[in-house]
């Protein structure tokens, strides 16, 4: 499948609530805005560690826009 890194592993909800140290339903909400790709695993979301990263990076505070 184009775009899919299979042997990435995936995080949790709850890992990537303790990575950016914020509540589970926080990562939930973020989900269901759009604002955080997941992969939906029959009714858990799994998240892959680039698109949390990339989600920080995107809202780091003084970050320089690159364009």
């Amino acid at each position: 499948m184009p775009g899919t890194n299979l042997g990435e592993p995936l995080l949790t909800v709850g890992e990537v609530a303790s990575l950016m140290r914020v509540s589970n339903m926080t990562v939930y909400r973020l989900i269901k805005s759009g604002q955080l790709p997941a992969i939906r695993v029959g009714k858990n979301y799994r998240l892959r560690r680039p698109d949390v990263e990339r989600y920080l990076n995107d809202r780091s505070v003084g970050a320089e826009d690159p364009t």
